[in-house]
């Protein structure tokens, strides 16, 4: 076997896309629960996208060779691409709506458990499929297979199979994505709603790699795998782009931080037991929902704790713990959630803005605009308008 490895700039640049879109997949799952399935699905996209580029550089710089037991890992998630990207838009647009999941991944189950007579076959069999695709010049080893790698011979069809699966998608994201530009009277290329540009970007980057993969095989054979580390490179670019979006919109840089800080567990030590923890959380929606306590502009995490005769150690605990935010997000939460309330009922438009935010517990009008923007993709102006025109 010959075990030659060629690294070029494009692999470097590959594998930092690799590396990144691990780390901060880790995040997006992390960071998602009932009402941000969309996080859960885009860490998962995000995931698999870089382990299935990670193959393609083994397989372009040759590190492949001196992997063969894993020849191949990536193809059954060819087919949970398209699925996820549709279940990140349908979420991100209503994320309040159930939907079932298990249906959509049933061909990449059904491929996994296919590819296992892939995986059986000896290292020469896949390393005369790895110099089919990359290096057709090298000599084939000799070798007899004793059970196909393809006994149904649908594995020669991966790329005209995983292009069907990935149109159709395509297309019902594409619709479900042009219903409700629709029902916001929104143009697709001259929106200001930004979820819908982040979900009419993602859309088009897509397409892009939908674009590349025909492109590249039309022009240079089915059999060939240009395309493929064209599409790697791509979405190391997409991965760069994301990890530049998260840091520019963090809040990190908002307080004095130390590069020495190593994140710790919270609470480890705490008194409180499960239930004592239902009780207060009761306490506190109590306050916030029943009370509105969060109207008060001079709100804070202490003075909450003192409405509800609690410590303020336990009550940060169980904002954290139960309802998976700090005390400042779960104020912005409810305090944007009586803004819409207030917006919804008031149709004559008669509040402004500077008043809105005041009603609801702001001492300024800027601090209200981000806050209800981070949240609804909207500010609240257009917030109040598509709604008039819906």
């Amino acid at each position: 076997m010959r075990t030659d490895i060629h690294i070029g700039f494009f692999d470097l640049f590959i594998f930092l896309g690799v590396f990144q879109g691990i780390l901060i997949s880790c995040f997006f799952i992390k960071n998602s629960n009932n009402s941000k399935r969309a996080n859960l699905y885009q860490g998962i996209l995000i995931f698999l996208l870089s382990i299935n580029i990670f193959e393609e550089l083994l397989n372009n710089t040759g590190y492949i060779v001196k992997f063969l037991a894993i020849t191949n890992y990536g193809e059954p998630s060819n087919f949970t691409f398209a699925p996820l990207l549709y279940l990140y838009i349908r979420s991100s647009l209503y994320p309040k709506k159930k939907e079932h999941v298990w249906g959509h991944f049933v061909i990449s189950v059904f491929w996994l458990f296919y590819m296992v007579f892939q995986f059986i076959q000896p290292a020469e069999v896949k390393y005369n499929s790895y110099i089919e695709t990359k290096h057709p010049d090298w000599g084939y080893l000799d070798v007899v297979e004793k059970i196909s790698d393809d006994p149904l011979g649908i594995r020669q069809y991966i790329n005209e199979l995983t292009a069907i699966h990935f149109t159709i998608y395509m297309a019902v994201s594409i619709k479900l994505m042009l219903k409700n530009f629709k029902s916001l009277n929104q143009k697709i290329f001259s929106t200001n709603n930004e979820l819908l540009i982040i979900l009419r970007n993602t859309v088009f980057h897509f397409v892009m790699i939908v674009i590349i993969f025909m492109a590249t095989k039309l022009y240079y054979g089915m059999d060939s795998d240009i395309g493929g580390y064209l599409i790697a490179a791509y979405i190391s670019f997409m991965i760069f782009a994301t990890s530049y979006q998260i840091l520019n919109r963090s809040a990190f840089f908002d307080h004095p931080q130390s590069f020495l800080n190593f994140p710790m567990p919270k609470y480890q030590k705490s008194s409180l037991s499960e239930d004592n923890k239902e009780m207060i959380l009761s306490k506190i929606k109590k306050e916030m929902d029943g009370n509105k306590y969060f109207v008060n502009n001079l709100a804070s995490l202490s003075g909450l704790a003192r409405q509800i005769n609690e410590s303020t150690h336990h009550v940060s605990q169980v904002i954290n713990e139960q309802l998976n935010m700090n005390f400042f997000e779960m104020l912005a939460k409810h305090r944007v959630e009586e803004a819409k309330r207030i917006l919804l009922s008031d149709k004559d438009k008669k509040i402004t803005v500077e008043e809105l935010a005041e009603r609801v517990g702001y001492n300024s009008k800027s601090a209200f605009n981000n806050a209800f923007k981070k949240l609804t993709f909207q500010t609240p102006s257009e917030f109040r308008d598509n709604q008039q025109s819906i």
